[in-house]
C-alpha cells in the first residue's frame, strides 16, 4: 500500500506502525500517525500520513514539515505556513506572541521593536539573561531560529511612526499590536484602519496584575479589528505587569491570529 512517510509517498508491505518503524528506523523513535502521537502500535491503512522522528536529533526540513503537518493536519499546516504576520512591539505581549506563532509554524514573521533587552524585562518577556543588551528584534529572531530554522523571520529595529507604518507593514496580511504605550497603540490602530483597511489587526489592552485570568477575553470591535484583554487593568504601583496574566493575553492574541489565518472571523 501507499502511505505518506515523513512527507514522501512510499510503498510498504508493513501492516502496523511499529512494524514500519522497526524496519526503517529504531524502536526509540517518536511515532505520529494521522496527527496522533502514540506509544502504542496501530494498524496502517492506505493513504495514512506517518511521521517517524529520531529523538534528540534535528530533523531535516522535509521531516519537520511532515511532523508539523501531522500534528496540525495538512490543511491547517498549509494555511499557517503561507501566513505573513507582523508583530509590532516585542515586549511581554509581542515576544510571547511571536514564539507561539513560530511554534505554530507561521511561515513569515516580521518582528518590529526599537528597544534592547533589559533586566527588568525578564519577569514577563520571552528573553534570557544571554540576550541582555541585544536589540529585541535580533534576540527574538535568534530564538525563533532555534525553535524552527525553516521559518522566515524579518527583524526590524525601528520605532513605528504614523508616517512609516504603511511601508513597514505592507508585506503582511495580519498585524499584531503589542505596544506598552497607549499613545503608540492608538497611533498604530488609526494608521492601519485608515490606510490599510484590508489588513486584519489584533490588539491587546488590559492584562496587568493578578486579577482573574477569566476576565481576559477576545472581542471583535468591528470589521478587521480585534481586542484581547480585560480593557481595564492598567500597570500602576501595586499592580504591575506579571508573567501569568500577560501570557494569558498573549495567548488570546496568538489564538485570534491563528483563527484569522484559518479564515475564522469570530473570536
Amino acid at each position: 500500500m501507499k502511505i505518506q512517510l515523513n512527507g514522501k509517498t512510499v510503498e510498504t508491505d508493513c501492516k502496523t506502525l511499529f512494524e514500519l518503524r522497526d524496519l526503517r528506523f529504531t524502536p526509540d523513535c517518536i511515532t505520529i500517525c494521522n496527527g496522533f502521537q502514540t506509544s502504542q502500535d496501530m494498524p496502517l491503512n492506505e493513504g495514512d500520513s506517518v511521521s517517524i522522528i529520531k529523538k534528540g536529533v534535528m530533523p531535516s526540513r522535509d521531516e519537520l514539515e511532515s511532523m508539523m503537518a501531522a500534528r496540525h493536519t495538512p490543511a491547517v499546516h498549509d494555511r499557517v505556513k503561507k501566513a505573513r504576520v507582523a508583530v509590532c512591539g516585542l515586549g511581554g505581549l509581542g515576544s510571547n506572541i511571536a514564539v507561539m506563532l513560530a511554534r505554530t509554524g507561521v511561515g513569515f514573521l516580521k518582528l518590529i521593536d526599537f528597544d534592547i533587552v533589559e533586566p527588568s524585562n525578564l519577569n514577563r518577556q520571552n528573553y534570557y539573561v544571554k540576550h541582555l543588551g541585544m536589540f529585541k528584534s535580533d534576540a527574538l529572531c535568534q530564538q525563533i531560529r532555534e525553535i524552527n530554522p525553516f521559518i522566515e523571520t524579518c527583524g526590524v529595529t525601528a520605532k513605528i511612526t504614523r508616517e512609516s507604518a504603511k511601508e513597514l507593514l505592507s508585506d503582511c496580511d495580519i498585524i499584531c499590536e503589542a505596544f506598552d504605550d497607549p499613545a503608540a497603540k492608538a497611533m498604530l490602530t488609526e494608521a492601519v484602519l485608515s490606510e490599510m483597511p484590508e489588513k486584519k489587526l489584533v490588539c491587546g489592552s488590559g492584562m496587568a496584575g493578578f486579577d482573574s485570568s477569566n476576565k481576559i477575553q477576545t472581542r471583535k470591535i468591528f470589521k478587521n479589528l480585534y481586542m484581547c484583554g480585560d480593557s481595564e487593568s492598567e500597570a500602576e504601583p501595586g499592580n504591575g505587569l506579571m508573567a501569568p496574566r500577560v501570557s494569558v493575553c498573549a495567548g488570546h492574541q496568538a489564538n485570534m491570529i491563528l483563527r484569522l489565518i484559518m479564515n475564522i472571523n469570530k473570536p
